[in-house]
């Protein structure tokens, strides 16, 4: 086979592949070269999804007419005077995105300096550049781009539908967003105002709180904590959630390197290392934060989307993050989520009166510990229930391997008999898995009872999260959860399993949303149903803190028994635990 070169059209298809992967790309590259330019007010227009039109409008310093052919050329750029690629101050620097964009789709740029007494366009087809032509604009930049991939169209077939496009829209212009809080952004789907982010005022600190509230939500303000850490040069500031305030993917980790948004793996590692010992398993920390980095200490250009960087002292940036969070977390060791359930914290000072604390005490200079005197708790006052039935027989055809429930501690353990053993168990957690292999059962037969909810639940996600559970919500009716669109960024409980009737509907969707946003709309149900059953069983479960008679804890041993897997909940814990009399008998010292 003979080498030749390829031809210039096929080049600059095969390099764009690189940068353009579908219209959330399109959009990145556009607004951030719009922040370049100094804009104040940036306005994203977006039609099915973007896959037919995006639109990006601006206030920024403009192209003149005399550069307007060139700025689509591959690799002409204005952001590299001195041509050092290892001291980038502006986002975008190779000249790949307008070429990129204009050798995909139809592209047409209309722009405005202010030395200008009108704007100028240019239009680009397939890579086929026209001429630059007067036009109507005001001063700054518009840009259009129509039927992207109609130049490829086999890559069309890898676009998902308009609503998940459009999600991914939303989340990069937040992300963009909360990078530069001193400008104005929207975001517009067909005709529906998606975003809209008025630049906010006051000093940095400010600034970026403000922003964090409209993109993170004011829960988010309310239960985050300052950070400002440097060394050697670098600095990392920002915020970061309380170990209580979480959620359930890692979406909401927002991390820039100058003012570049970007997804590091070392950052995220060191993040997640920083909160091992203070947050359960599975859960993720909310956290928004900047690096200040000397431009010459950071590569950005070894990902086509930069979306990667690398740090010339890697174990530098890594140990002072999980410094900086750790210290943030110690000084505000005292503090919780004020979203927390009051009755867990009233449980909690309860619980406490029944505390043995050790003092310690120095005697020749050595250091011991002896028992400080409490008085023991009022157990008759703890009992939840207490069965006075002082019989057993293990011969009654109706107790199981898990004995029979005698009484119910704080709410929330069953403590129930066999003739050999003591049993323990975690309500919710065996609750959970209960339901959870029910949710299943019934998926793999059809036949998911449905509960019509007489008052419908309005649940409030952000733009990302709705858009993404929307695309899904035919998936998640066949496990009974009926969601419909509701306001801007509200959705709509209709119906759910039956066997969640009592559950925390609020709280189900609003975890689902955040899984589903990282999964991705095109999740396979089948794949997950595991995790989404799991979802569905720990909002719809018997919660701790709910008292149960005797006739429920019962009811609940027997369907322990018959369940597969209940020995553990859905997240690995134990649901009970066996005490064997004889070994009870050993701590007494009766053997």
């Amino acid at each position: 086979m003979t080498i030749r070169i390829l031809p210039s059209n096929l080049v600059n298809q095969i390099a764009a592949g690189e940068v353009i992967e579908r219209p959330a790309s399109v959009v990145k590259e556009l607004v951030e070269n719009a922040v370049d330019a100094g804009s104040t007010i940036i306005d994203v227009y977006l039609t099915d999804g973007g896959k037919s039109l995006i639109k990006v409008t601006d206030n920024g310093k403009g192209i003149s007419k005399d550069e307007l052919s060139t700025a689509i050329e591959r690799h002409a750029t204005s952001k590299l005077p001195d041509d050092d690629l290892f001291n980038i101050c502006y986002l975008g620097f190779r000249g790949e995105a307008l070429p990129s964009i204009a050798s995909v789709a139809r592209l047409s740029i209309i722009s405005r300096t202010q030395n200008e007494d009108n704007a100028w366009k240019i239009e680009v087809n397939g890579g086929v550049k026209s001429e630059v032509e007067p036009a109507a604009g005001s001063y700054g930049t518009s840009i259009e781009v129509r039927d992207i991939f109609y130049a490829q169209p086999a890559r069309l077939k890898f676009l998902k539908t308009a609503v998940s496009e459009a999600a991914a829209c939303i989340e990069i212009l937040q992300r963009i967003a909360l990078a530069n809080p001193k400008i104005s952004f929207s975001l517009t789907a067909d005709g529906k105002r998606k975003i809209s982010y008025q630049a906010a005022i006051g000093d940095e600190i400010q600034q970026r709180l403000e922003r964090l509230a409209d993109i993170a939500g004011r829960d988010f303000r309310d239960n985050s904590i300052l950070i400002d850490e440097s060394r050697d040069g670098v600095n990392i500031s920002g915020y970061v959630s309380l170990p209580t305030y979480n959620k359930a993917n890692s979406l909401s980790q927002f991390l820039f390197v100058n003012n570049r948004p970007v997804r590091d793996k070392l950052l995220l590692g060191a993040i997640k290392g920083a909160y091992q010992d203070v947050m359960t398993a599975g859960r993720y920390p909310v956290c928004s934060l900047y690096f200040t980095v000397p431009p010459r200490e950071v590569d950005v250009n070894v990902h086509p989307n930069k979306t990667e960087v690398r740090f010339y002292n890697s174990q530098l940036v890594r140990g002072l993050l999980v410094t900086a969070i750790k210290n943030a977390l110690s000084r505000a060791s005292n503090k919780t989520s004020n979203t927390l359930n009051l009755q867990n914290i009233i449980k909690a000072e309860r619980m406490g009166d029944s505390l043995v604390l050790n003092e310690p005490m120095a005697q020749f200079g050595a250091s011991y510990y002896r028992p400080k005197q409490t008085i023991l708790p009022k157990l008759e006052q703890e009992f939840s229930f207490k069965n006075e039935t002082s019989s057993f027989n293990s011969d009654d055809e109706n107790i199981g391997a898990l004995g029979l429930a005698r009484a119910q501690i704080n709410d929330t353990y069953i403590i129930a008999q066999t003739d050999d053993s003591l049993i323990i168990v975690d309500q919710h957690a065996a609750h959970e898995r209960i339901v959870m292999e029910k949710l299943k059962a019934g998926f793999e037969s059809h036949n998911i009872a449905r509960q019509i909810m007489l008052i419908p639940e309005i649940v409030t996600l952000n733009e990302v999260e709705k858009e993404k559970l929307l695309a899904a919500s035919e998936k998640l009716a066949k496990l009974g959860l009926v969601l419909e669109e509701f306001g801007t960024t509200e959705v709509l409980v209709r119906e759910v399993p039956a066997l969640l009737k009592d559950g925390d509907i609020k709280n189900l969707v609003t975890d689902l949303a955040q899984q589903i946003a990282e999964w991705g709309e095109a999740f396979d149900l089948t794949e997950k149903l595991h995790l989404v059953c799991a979802t569905f069983a720990c909002h719809g479960s018997v919660r701790a803190g709910r008292r149960l008679n005797i006739d429920e804890m019962n009811r609940l041993l027997r369907d322990m028994e018959k369940t597969p897997r209940s020995g553990q909940c859905n997240h690995g814990r134990p649901t009970y635990v066996e005490m064997k009399l004889s070994d009870i008998a050993h701590l007494f010292e009766r053997n």
